[in-house]
């Protein structure tokens, strides 16, 4: 799944649009469709837009033993 879908789901579920989105994160529509079609978010900014849905971000690895490291 890349990060526009991801995205794009997120905003869905909502009920929101990709404009409102932008609007909430502070970002001009054209940064926002820049930004969805590089896909590449930094940890503060994927974390910023899970708040703007109302939602939280979760990032991470889970080991085979079961080890879990991230945020």
């Amino acid at each position: 799944m890349t990060a526009r879908q991801i995205v794009e789901m997120g905003v869905a579920y909502a009920g929101i649009s990709n404009s409102e989105l932008g609007r909430r994160l502070g970002w001009s529509p054209q940064l926002l469709n820049k930004r969805l079609n590089t896909g590449k978010f930094t940890v503060e900014e994927w974390e910023k837009i899970a708040e703007a849905l109302g939602a939280r971000t979760f990032l991470g690895f889970e080991f085979s033993d079961g080890k879990k490291i991230g945020l």
